[in-house]
């Protein structure tokens, strides 16, 4: 029971991994539990048990391993962390679990895999399972197959993936044991039931029996396709789907059945094993195939035929075997064995599928040319050799070859060509159909419906048929424009018997889903993307329902181009029918006057004609018939302007109004052109033309008047033409023009001697140039170069610019979308193809069999003339055909020469080739681009880099698609060559991030890319690691480590842990490009955005940002559904587009406890780069990825890392709109976001730049809003690269940026800015400099000198050196903040500046006197606020605006006395702390704000100053005492510090200092000044540390403990700690109590001793301080702490015991205490808190305090009847006190002087009855004559100890310390005791003594007569200036305040100089203003910091030597004189 109670304890993870079975047992039952009750999947609690799920399944104790297994059931199912345990959990399953004997934990067993399964982790469980399938042990065989067959059972064959456990089949049907060979059996069936016939084949041989046993199971099958079940967390909707189709009855989705039978169809072929055939030829083939006998011949091809039926092969090298096939197709004369031969080449191509492309381009001409043969065996064979050969590549790859037989003279090959075409069609998309492609096909096809052979007809109509059915008609009718309607009805009636590969039937449903199914390849996902235009409607508000404007697309394009066609063969009519059609819509008197000959007649005429048009309806208009009118005599030859104007006008009216017609068209073009040049009409015949293109199309229109326009010989007619046609691209959009037609005639414009035509032309290009972009240049390189000048600058001016978006043209699309579809087409052919409207030569014919021979001849110098010939070829044809003979062996052959001279000329002709070429280079990839990479493994760095240049050039050609296809490119990885594999790799490193997507077969480079990362060579080593994340950018990361199975255990841990590191840095794969969003801008109908933005911005990505404002509905129409329409087809299915979306509606910073902390530990430890560089380096940019992808949304990162500038836009318009709204998660990443836009500041895009600095702007007034404070490690990594910016040439740039400065001293020290700016002047940027400077000088204007880092003097030095900058601006910069130096130090800065040549000391005297002309140097309080407008226009540092202040303590007690500073005159505070910024700016309270500075000039010049009093010590005494004292100052500024450390060294420090008796002293007069700054550091943690989740709790801990060590040191000792004032003891104690109220400390470590030790250091603050002081604190404090709402009410609790401990200890302090002081802040606090006011609070313990304190101080008051009498006396009177209250009354009522109206006071009143009341209860009546008898005792007992009194006041005479007191005493007991003798005291004293005592008693006599009234008063402490007695002086407090400050400035100044400042302390002015009232430690405040500032300003510099004039003989003259001094300051101050 011992040990059962011992674990019971543990917590539940400890007893999972207990070495007892019932512990386990327990804590699984436990985990169980917990594990349900855990609602959030990523609770850090599962966290804590990944290490342990393994150990809960492979449990030894079989009852512990049975719960373990339903704890991880649960464990897998609910927790997000479960899929980092899937193989090693599995693992345990199949070797522990699958074993056991009891059937439930099998169950749970399979149940654990299956759940995996559902998380997505199908392949490691499979891989498992399959592993499992060798072990010995039958039973987990057998369990192993069971649970794969529950697998594919309920996931399908979608997620099992089936090719691996198809294989393993054929072994486990050999198994001995019955119970495998029975269960695989069931999977076979299972699997049969997916995959059908398709594993048929890897089944046929096992055993018969067996064989029969599955055919038999396999008939019993239903027919209907199997349904997934269950589904993946992915798969939701499936689900959800799935469910829903259940509940219906499952008869809702037939048509979703058979499309997802279908999709999940499995090819056969990729289940077979392939064969290798090469080594199993006849050793003799290629002699026997080359036989004379065709018997030889035909053995040899059997051969051939036997080892091609293998249905795959291995791939290798058949291009010998394919090129002997070829000779027998090609030059055999026996058609049998063309036949076999054709056959061979079937299988081969069946066989090696896609790895069989190389050789197509081979064959396929030579089959094509074959069937010119008749025999229908023959034509069959070939037949199948050419469909099988299609398959292998592409229709693209092929184009050329069968384009060349199109046009052939014998039928036969034309119709083969054609129905091969027809066939091929059939396995094409839309997208593997392009219009490129499609284009040229169509054309030979409309050739061969005409041709006068039947079967070549017929087939032309099936081929265009097929097209047609494939990309729908829409797409193939602009080709069909010139065919009638009977082949056009013939061509449809093809189309709609054409079976398209793939899809159940044809018919009508088919064509209506079209255009959705031409979205992407796979016609499964058709519905899904039919559905996508229904859901993308309703937002647009379409007119009609959503799915019926699709299909009424196809009509709309029917009725869009019949009536063109009719109008275009429209028969031209004659005048005599067009004068009747006119004269029945005209007026007759228009018909006459037409040809008047008086134009006045003729102008009312066409007046009359216009008003007839205008009424016309458009169906009665006929248009030919009023043009004809329009054009008869006179006609275009009209001499009149205004006659001409109005018939060019109504030209338009018709065309605009009217069914215009080409016809029509045709009868006026010739007349406008003629008039497009002249001035008075040239308008108007401009507008008409722009109307009949309206009409008729552009195109059409445009190559019509351009070329009437140049077979004229008017240049300005050219030039308009010309310019009208720019005019009108940008108009209608570039849809359709036909650029070939305009090429010509703009190469003759740009020859015209004309310089307005050569204008035109090239304004006219400018325009093509925005549609067609760069190739457009390629037209016109032969020009001259001057003109080609011209060209390239008109092209520079549109760079960046973006097409318009067209407003016209789009009358005629019958529906807009349809509209914006077609134009899209038209955009993608026209634009989009451009590189095919290049004039290519076919130089084919030029590639001789000479040429070929001499390339591959045996001599180098032959082999060179041949290279030489071919590369003169291809340069002097400069654009080539794709046909180019021989010429690729040939070449191929060159690239291994032995002469690598050759190699290199050869390369270069490649190169020659990819350029000349074009896109069309694709087909020759396989043969000639994949020998170029062997190249790469040679041993020369020349060859090898002359081989990569030619890749590069190849790549940009033909893309990567084809170079990753096949297994090429892992055949020349696999090569063990260390030169070829570095170079591939690299390669492929940086080409792959770019793609969006790769083929397949780049898994098949995986096993060598491993391979590689183990190569003996150091730099393979390299970059394979280089290129594993590239790699695994498209493969995921799950596949490759998959790809480890095969890898030796050693190497695979070592292979696994790089892509573990690899999958870290992995990139993002790059979005969509934004093609089809490029084409709308030309497409849509209204210009939805400004010209100005790039038509490539308009990306798929912009669905994550909201769109503007909707528009109207029309306008919302095509912008809406048909731009994302757009973007969709370009895209896979909507679904996936839909996801993204719901995907982006989350947050998108994502918070991470901590995470800001632990990259800093990272940093500081350098396990991570420090953020620190010139230019940013990838790995920079890596590193920042890899942190930011926990903080971030994924797409969001996506759009940050784009390397599309517009991407970064979008992104930050998503975070602004999120920043607020995510603060907090925004702060925990606030490091990386600063970072990310720091690497944008490197960006050169302007936009990008300024959304950034915009971003920024708001991210810093937030954080300034929240107070939120940036550490060192963001400043850091941040400020540096902002300041770069600041020298940015763009002033919108510096504007911004300087803005952003001006926020970060909100959020940051300025004090720490500082070192940055000067860093930033170290620059070579003279812009960078002289802003930085001129930031420096407002931060010194605004801050002050002690903003200056490290010092000053180092500062300015560098700042000076800048005043003999080469740059003016920098050397104003440099001047002006030296001046703003000056003026707030003065003259100090000549010495801080250091020594400066001649020239640059007169240049800053003189800029120094320019300023003080424009600006006082000492300005006053008032003269602030333009002090804060700096005198630079660039500054940014000013001070924060009153409304942004942060309310305080300090505020709050200027607040509480505002009546005393209203009562006092408005007199300028001249030594006040600006508080507001020393308050605000709480974060770097070492920073200490500058004072006002004023000049003393005046006060000290009517002064005398005495010479220096003699002294005995060392001269140097000065010097140390002020070095001393200005060390503590700066010692004590740093205990405020907003750094911990520095903080607490500065308390260290002070430790040190008072923890050593002998040097506590020196802390004497620096206490206020150190307990201002302890208070402040303690608000600082309590505000900003302890709210910081950043810092560490230790560190704040520790500055704890020093905070309070030193606290404790100081009222350990009672000298120094009575020099604390009330206010600071106030602000001290509200500090003390607060933090023993933070909740937050007891979470710290060890909080709960620190709160005692706050207990203790309370105590000790109650006891040592002085007694009057804190009294009155901590009556304040309650009195405040009752007033404010907002705080604890344990506060106040805490307060008042503070006051009931001082009430106990009265009795022994209460001769210590100023009952004055007392009365009055009692009176104070029940004026706040009346009785009522006080009974009406919650608690009554206030009240009940405030009576005990008035009752204890009445009680007592009777000890203080001579607060200084001699202790006998004062003991005498405490007895009489005691005996008689009422004598206690009178004195107590006597200490309220202070009080003003005391009648009117509730206190006095209280006082009164207290009185009364003790009376009553003494009884005690005296008679008068027992009082006298009293009295009398008490008066011989004063005289018996009179001798022993004066005795004690004359040895404190005689003592130094207590010279003054003992002067005080002794002139108050001569006031009270006039007849007191002193002679005896004096007589044995020296004549110096008793002098100096007669002078101290009239000194004291003086000052008290001086005030008017004297006052018996109490004995004053030294150290306490506020124990000066009340005085009704009739100066007003706010100047007796001031006074007392110039005083106190007056002292000090004569200190720091050296003069006499022992001027006894009665000479002070009795000043009542500084009465203890006040209620907070502002004024001391004041005091100190001034003090603070000159000791370290005198602490810098020499120690000055004043004058020695005589001493003033009177102190009180010296008051008078200081009186009249201040008076004259302030009248002139006001």
């Amino acid at each position: 029971m011992g040990d059962d109670s011992e674990w019971m304890k543990l917590p539940i993870d400890q007893k999972c991994e207990h070495k007892i079975w019932k512990a386990r047992l327990n804590g699984y039952e436990e985990a169980l539990k917990l594990f349900q009750r855990i609602e959030d999947e990523k609770s850090p609690e599962w966290g804590k048990y990944l290490g342990l799920v393994k150990k809960f399944v492979t449990d030894s104790n079989a009852v512990a391993q049975l719960k373990g297994l339903e704890a991880a059931l649960v464990y897998i199912e609910n927790a997000h962390v479960a899929g980092k345990t899937t193989g090693e959990v599995v693992s345990g399953v199949v070797g522990k679990v699958f074993n056991q004997p009891k059937a439930r934990a099998k169950e749970f067993g399979s149940d654990i895999c299956l759940m995996y399964i559902e998380i997505e982790k199908a392949e490691v469980v499979q891989d498992e399972l399959i592993k499992g399938l060798d072990n010995k042990n039958p039973k987990i065989v057998v369990a192993c197959i069971e649970t794969l067959r529950k697998a594919l059972c309920e996931f399908g064959s979608k997620i099992i993936t089936l090719k691996p456990v198809v294989k393993v089949l054929p072994k486990l049907f050999e198994s001995r044991e019955k119970a495998v060979r029975d269960e695989a059996k069931l999977l076979a069936v299972e699997i049969y039931r997916w995959i059908r016939d398709a594993l048929r084949a890897p089944l046929q041989n096992i055993n018969s029996v067996q064989l029969k046993e599955l055919e038999e199971e396999w008939v019993k099958l239903p027919t209907t396709a199997p349904k997934q079940t269950r589904f993946l967390r992915s798969q939701q909707d499936l689900k959800a789907k799935f469910e829903q189709q259940q509940a219906a009855g499952g008869d809702e989705a037939d048509g979703d059945n058979d499309e997802e039978a279908e999709a999940v169809q499995v090819d056969p072929y990729e289940l077979l094993e392939a064969v290798e055939i090469l080594s199993k030829l006849p050793k003799d083939f290629y002699e026997k195939i080359e036989a004379k006998k065709w018997q030889e011949r035909k053995e040899a091809l059997e051969a051939v035929e036997a080892l091609t039926k293998n249905p795959k092969l291995e791939n290798g090298d058949y291009g010998d075997l394919v090129r002997a096939l070829k000779k027998v197709i090609g030059k055999d004369a026996n058609v049998m064995l063309v036949a076999m031969a054709a056959k061979c080449l079937a299988g081969l191509a069946a066989g090696l599928r896609k790895k069989f492309g190389t050789y197509a381009g081979l064959v396929v001409p030579t089959i094509l040319e074959k069937f010119k043969e008749k025999k229908p065996q023959v034509v069959q064979a070939l037949q199948e050799a050419i469909d099988a050969v299609f398959l292998t590549t592409t229709l693209q790859n092929i184009s050329e070859d069968v384009l060349s037989v199109m046009d052939n003279k014998n039928p036969s090959i034309k119709q083969q060509a054609s129905l091969f075409l027809a066939r091929s069609f059939c396995h094409c998309t839309p997208s593997t159909l392009p219009k490129s492609v499609l284009k040229p096909f169509c054309a030979a096809f409309l050739k061969q419906v005409n041709d006068s052979a039947p079967e070549v007809r017929d087939a032309a109509f099936e081929a265009l048929g097929t097209a047609m059915k494939v990309v729908g008609e829409k797409a193939v009718n602009p080709f069909l424009t010139d065919v009638d309607k009977l082949k056009l009805d013939k061509i449809k009636e093809c189309a709609d018997k054409v079976q398209l590969v793939g899809k159940k039937g044809g018919g009508g449903g088919g064509e209506k889903k079209e255009k959705p199914a031409a979205k992407a390849p796979p016609p499964a996902e058709a519905p899904a993307k039919s559905s996508g235009p229904s859901k993308k409607a309703p937002p647009a508000k379409a007119a009609g329902p959503p799915k019926k404007g699709k299909p009424a697309s196809a009509p709309s394009a029917k009725s869009k181009k019949a009536p063109d066609t009719k109008e275009v063969v429209e028969t031209e009519l004659s005048l005599e029918v067009c004068e009747e059609r006119a004269a029945a819509v005209l007026p007759a008197s228009c018909m006459q006057l037409l040809d008047s000959g008086n134009w006045k007649e003729r102008l009312a005429s066409m007046e009359e004609f216009q008003r007839a048009v205008e009424q016309m309806d458009k169906s009665e208009m006929p248009c030919q018939a009023l043009v004809r009118m329009l054009a008869k005599k006179p006609g275009w030859k009209e001499t009149n302007f205004q006659v001409m104007q109005m018939k060019l006008h109504i030209v338009g009216l018709i065309a605009q109004k009217g069914l215009f017609s080409k016809t029509s068209a045709l009868v006026v073009l010739d007349g406008l052109v003629d008039k497009v040049g002249d001035v008075k009409c040239g308008s108007n015949a401009k507008e008409a033309l722009t109307a009949i293109g309206e009409a008729c199309s552009l195109p059409w229109t445009a190559e019509q008047v351009v070329s009437m326009a140049f077979a004229q010989k008017n240049p300005k007619n050219q030039a308009e033409t010309l310019n009208w046609l720019a005019n009108a691209m940008k108009e209608f959009g570039f849809a359709g023009i036909n650029v070939k037609a305009f090429i010509n005639n703009v190469k003759t414009a740009l020859g015209a001697t004309n310089p307005a035509v050569r204008t035109s032309a090239i304004a006219l290009l400018g325009v093509m140039y925005l549609y067609m972009g760069g190739p457009l240049r390629m037209f016109f390189e032969d020009e001259k170069p001057a003109l080609l000048s011209q060209i390239d600058a008109e092209f520079e001016k549109m760079q960046g610019q973006s097409p318009p978006a067209p407003i016209r043209g789009a009358k005629k699309a019958g529906a807009e979308e349809e509209g914006d579809a077609a134009e899209e087409e038209e955009v993608d052919g026209g634009a989009g193809d451009i590189m095919d409207l290049l004039p290519r030569t076919d130089i084919s014919d030029k590639i001789t069999y000479d040429m070929v021979s001499k390339i591959s001849d045996k001599n180098w110098k032959v082999r060179k003339e041949g290279l030489d010939e071919v590369a003169a070829i291809i340069s002097e044809a400069k654009f080539i055909q794709a046909s180019i003979g021989e010429l690729p062996m040939a070449l191929k052959g060159r690239l291994n020469d032995s002469n690598k001279l050759l190699v290199q000329q050869t390369l270069n002709i490649l190169q020659q080739i990819a350029t000349a070429m074009g896109p069309s280079l694709k087909q020759h990839v396989k043969n000639l681009g994949i020998p170029v990479i062997t190249v790469l493994g040679d041993s020369k760095a020349n060859v090898r880099a002359a081989a990569m240049t030619t890749l590069n050039a190849w790549v940009e050609q033909t893309g990567m698609k084809e170079w990753l296809e096949g297994e090429d490119l892992s055949e020349e990885l696999k090569k063990e060559n260390p030169f070829l594999r570095q170079e591939l790799l690299g390669w492929l490193a940086e080409k792959l991030p770019t793609l969006r997507t790769v083929p397949a077969d780049l898994m098949l480079c995986v096993p060598h890319l491993y391979t590689c990362l183990e190569d003996r060579s150091g730099d393979v080593r390299k970059k394979a690691q280089d290129a594993l994340p590239t790699f695994m950018m498209h493969l995921s990361y799950e596949k490759m480590v998959k790809a480890t199975g095969k890898l030796k255990p050693a190497s695979k841990d070592q292979v696994v842990g790089m892509l573990e590191k690899a999958r870290a840095v992995m990139p993002a794969k790059p979005a969509a490009p934004a093609k089809a969003a490029a084409s709308k801008p030309a497409s849509n109908a209204h210009a939805a955005k400004p010209a100005s933005a790039p038509a490539r911005n308009q990306s798929p990505s912009e669905d994550f940002s909201e769109p503007e404002p909707k528009p109207d509905t029309k306008k919302a129409k095509p912008a809406g559904p048909a731009a994302k329409k757009g973007v969709v087809s370009k895209k896979p299915p909507v679904k996936a587009g839909a996801k993204d979306e719901e995907d982006r509606s989350g947050p998108i910073f994502i918070f991470v406890p901590n995470g800001k902390e632990q990259r800093i530990k990272e940093e500081r430890a350098l396990k991570i780069l420090k953020w620190n560089f010139m230019t940013p380096r990838d790995e920079y940019v890596e590193q920042l990825k890899t942190q930011m992808s926990t903080c971030l949304a994924k797409w969001l990162q996506d759009e940050l890392f784009h390397f599309d500038f517009q991407r970064h836009v979008k992104a930050i318009g998503a975070m602004i709109e999120h920043m607020e709204v995510e603060y907090d998660a925004v702060i925990g990443c606030l490091d990386l976001v600063l970072k990310w836009f720091t690497l944008r500041f490197f960006d050169t895009n302007t936009s990008v730049l300024m959304k950034a600095l915009e971003f920024l702007k708001l991210l810093f007034t937030m954080l300034s809003r929240k107070n939120y404070q940036l550490s060192d490690y963001e400043a850091s990594s941040f400020i540096p690269y902002l300041i770069l910016k600041v020298g940015e040439s763009k002033d919108v740039v510096r504007k911004d940026v300087r803005a952003i400065l001006t926020m970060l001293c909100k959020v940051y020290a300025a004090s720490k800015v500082f070192p940055f700016l000067m860093e930033g002047t170290k620059s070579k940027n003279s812009k960078q400099r002289s802003e930085c400077l001129e930031e420096l000088g407002c931060l010194i204007e605004n801050f002050g000198m002690n903003v200056c880092q490290p010092t000053p003097a180092k500062a300015l030095k560098e700042i000076a050196v800048h005043i003999g900058d080469r740059d003016t601006t920098v050397r104003n910069a440099a001047l002006n903040t030296v001046v703003a130096a000056y003026n707030t130090c003065g003259d100090q800065v000549f010495k801080l500046i250091g020594n400066l040549s001649e020239k640059e000391m007169s240049m800053l005297e003189e800029r120094i006197k320019r300023s003080a002309k424009k600006t006082p140097v000492a300005p006053t309080k008032q003269e602030r606020p333009q002090r804060e407008q700096p005198t630079n226009p660039n500054s940014t540092f000013l001070r924060k605006p009153a409304q942004e202040e942060v309310p305080n303590k300090l505020n709050q007690a200027r607040a509480q006395n505002a009546h005393l500073e209203q009562s006092a005159p408005s007199i300028p505070k001249e030594f006040q702390l600006d508080l507001d910024v020393f308050e605000n700016n709480h974060t770097c309270a070492s920073d200490i704000p500058d004072l006002v500075q004023h000049k003393l000039d005046e006060v000290l010049e009517p002064v005398m100053i005495p010479e220096r009093k003699m002294r005995s010590v060392s001269p140097h005494f000065d010097d140390i005492h002020n070095s001393t004292a200005s060390t503590i100052n700066f010692v004590i500024s740093q205990v405020a510090s907003g750094d911990i450390n520095t903080s607490i060294q500065a308390l260290a420090q002070i430790d040190e200092v008072l923890r050593q008796a002998d040097k506590a002293e020196a802390m004497s007069g620096h206490i206020d000044q150190f307990l201002i700054a302890t208070f402040m550091q303690l608000r600082l943690i309590y505000n900003t540390h302890m709210a910081d989740d950043r810092l560490d709790k230790k560190d704040i801990f520790k500055l704890y403990s020093c905070i309070i060590g030193n606290m404790l040191s100081l009222f350990s000792m009672e000298s120094l700690a009575r020099e604390a004032s009330m206010g600071v003891l106030k602000d001290l104690m509200h500090g003390l109590i607060t933090l023993m109220l933070d909740s937050r400390v007891e979470d710290i470590e060890d909080g709960q001793q620190l709160i005692r030790s706050v207990n203790l250091l309370v105590v000790r603050v109650l006891e040592k301080s002085d007694q009057t002081n804190i009294l009155s604190a901590l009556l304040v404090l309650l009195q405040d702490s009752l007033i404010s709402t907002a705080g604890s009410p344990m506060f106040s609790e805490l307060v008042m015991k503070c006051l009931w401990r001082m009430i106990r200890f009265l009795p022994q302090t209460i001769n210590s205490i100023n009952l004055d002081r007392i009365l009055l802040d009692v009176h104070n606090f029940m004026k706040v808190f009346p009785k009522e006011k006080l009974k009406q609070l919650k608690s009554d313990v206030p009240h009940r305090t405030l009576k005990t304190l008035l009752h204890t101080l009445c009680r007592l008051t009777g000890a203080k009847v001579r607060l200084r009498q001699p202790e006998s006396l004062k003991k005498q009177r405490f007895a009489f006190a005691e005996s008689d209250p009422s004598m206690s009354v009178s004195q107590i009522l006597d200490h309220m002087s202070m009080i003003e109206n005391r009648n009117e006071s509730e206190l006095e009143a209280h006082l009164r009855r207290v009185v009364k009341h003790s009376a009553n209860l003494s009884g005690l009546k005296s008679d008068k004559s027992t009082e006298k008898g009293a009295l009398r005792s008490d008066d011989k007992v004063i005289k018996a100890k009179v001798s022993d009194i004066l005795s004690e006041i004359f040895k404190k005479i005689g003592s130094k310390e207590n010279t003054k007191e003992g002067l005080t005493e002794l002139y108050e007991y001569k006031q009270k005791y006039s007849d007191a003798d002193l002679e005896p005291f004096l007589r044995n004293t020296s004549q110096f003594f008793q002098s100096y005592v007669e002078r101290g008693l009239r000194m004291i006599e003086s000052e008290r007569e001086g005030k008017g009234r004297i006052q018996t008063s109490t004995v004053i402490p030294q150290h306490s200036t506020d124990s000066f007695p009340p005085s009704s002086s009739t100066v007003p407090n706010g100047e007796d305040l001031n006074a007392a400050a110039y005083y106190e400035r007056l002292k000090i100044l004569r200190q720091r100089r050296g003069l006499e400042n022992s001027t006894p302390e009665e000479d002070r002015p009795p000043l009542s203003s500084l009465r203890p009232s006040v209620a907070s430690s502002t004024d001391m405040l004041h005091s100190k910091l001034s003090q603070l500032k000159e000791s370290r300003e005198h602490f810098q510099q020499e120690q000055s030597h004043s004058h020695s004039p005589t001493r003033s003989s009177s102190p009180a003259s010296n008051l008078d004189d200081l009186k009249k001094r201040l008076e004259r300051i302030k009248s002139n101050r006001q």
